[in-house]
C-alpha cells in the first residue's frame, strides 16, 4: 500500500503525505484505517531514515510534515530535535534568514 509513496482510498483518490494529512487533520472522529496505516508507516520510514544518519540527514518537506504530525511522539528526542533545526536550517529562503542579521550557513 505504501511502498511507492500511493495507495488509494474512497472519496479521497491516490494518498499521498500531503492528502492524508489533509484527510487527518480534518476528520472528526475516527480516522480512516488505511490513512492511519499510510501515515503510521510513512512516519516510521522517516524515522528509520533519521536514525540511520542523525547528525546529517534532512529532511524534505514532505517528511518533515508527516514527522510533524506525530511530533510528540519525538518529546525530549534530541536526535529528532535536531533533525527538526535542520529542516528549517535548510528549507528558509536565504532572504528571510538573512533578515534576522548575519547569514546563516546551510548544514
Amino acid at each position: 500500500m505504501v511502498g511507492n509513496g500511493l495507495a488509494v482510498i474512497d472519496g479521497v483518490g491516490n494518498l499521498t503525505i500531503q492528502r492524508a494529512l489533509d484527510v487527518a487533520r480534518n476528520t472528526e472522529g475516527d480516522l480512516d484505517p488505511y490513512v492511519s496505516e499510510f501515515l503510521e508507516l510513512s512516519v516510521q520510514q522517516v524515522w528509520s531514515r533519521v536514525q540511520a544518519q542523525p547528525d546529517s540527514y534532512i529532511l524534505t518537506k514532505d517528511e518533515f510534515a508527516v514527522f510533524n504530525y506525530h511530533v510528540r511522539r519525538f518529546e525530549g528526542s534530541d536526535i529528532a530535535q535536531r533533525a527538526i533545526a535542520r529542516f528549517w536550517v535548510n528549507h528558509q529562503e536565504p532572504e528571510i534568514l538573512e533578515s534576522f542579521g548575519s547569514p546563516i550557513p546551510r548544514v
